[in-house]
């Protein structure tokens, strides 16, 4: 059943070929939105377009790799050339490194590329087309790690790289709050994704490490993340301005 949240808006996602942001995209459709599904992997941002036509919705998909300030702008092109602008964005494209507890700029500066300057392109280029429709919303993904860091698995590099998404959303927000654009960030917990399960794949301590990471004793789902992100996008959420939504099941609280 489609619940109209987004009836007649336009919806722009990275990262949107797995995990939370496949998720996302699927919900916003699901709730009205026209999507464009972008992710580095064409063939996952089709697949996620795809599973949304099959369902009723409407989505186009493009391979966009947020390092390239041209592919960026080519995501916003896309929701102005076939849906007429573009009024809410979920900036979700991340990665994590395996040498990241080594310390190393290399690592890092493809990392920070990736999770911190990424989302400053999107941010830069989706500005100016919310402004086009007298204002909108925009989610950008940090994590549990923009509030803490982890003993054991440390991740310098991803730990402040979302860190950075925090204070990037509060920046924006305060900036264009009275132009009515609202920014926010989702801080999600473990979350059984393609991404974690990897990590978690590496032996059965670190996916037990995973699973009790929160007191509830599991990971969450990419739905449940969905479904914060989705509310911090829509005018639910119409007074929500410069927030970091914790999702993680109680693990801050410890």
């Amino acid at each position: 059943m489609v619940e109209p949240w987004f009836e007649g808006k336009v919806v722009a996602v990275t990262g949107a070929g797995d995990g939370i942001g496949r998720a996302v995209s699927l919900l916003f459709a699901r709730r009205a939105a026209k999507v464009v599904v972008s992710d580095i992997d064409p063939a996952a941002a089709e697949a996620t377009a795809r599973a949304i036509r099959g369902e009723g919705g409407t989505a186009e998909s493009l391979r966009v790799d947020v390092t390239v300030d041209d592919d960026v702008a080519a995501l916003v092109a896309c929701a102005r050339d076939s849906f007429g602008g573009l009024d809410c964005a979920f900036n979700n494209a991340g990665i994590v490194i395996p040498d990241d507890n080594l310390w190393t700029e290399e690592g890092s500066a493809k990392l920070l590329d990736v999770n911190l300057h990424g989302v400053m392109r999107c941010i830069r280029h989706e500005v100016p087309a919310l402004l086009e429709r007298g204002g909108g919303s925009i989610v950008n993904t940090a994590s549990l790690a923009g509030f803490i860091a982890s003993r054991t698995g440390p991740q310098p590099a991803y730990t402040a790289s979302k860190h950075a998404v925090i204070g990037l959303t509060k920046t924006a927000a305060l900036q264009y709050a009275r132009q009515n654009i609202r920014v926010n960030a989702l801080c999600p917990g473990t979350t059984r994704t393609p991404m974690v399960e990897a990590v978690a794949s590496q032996s059965d301590e670190i996916r037990s490490m995973l699973e009790n990471h929160s007191p509830m004793g599991r990971m969450a789902t990419p739905e449940e993340m969905a479904e914060a992100a989705i509310w911090l996008a829509s005018d639910k959420a119409s007074y929500v301005n410069g927030h970091a939504l914790v999702v993680d099941g109680g693990a801050l609280a410890e």
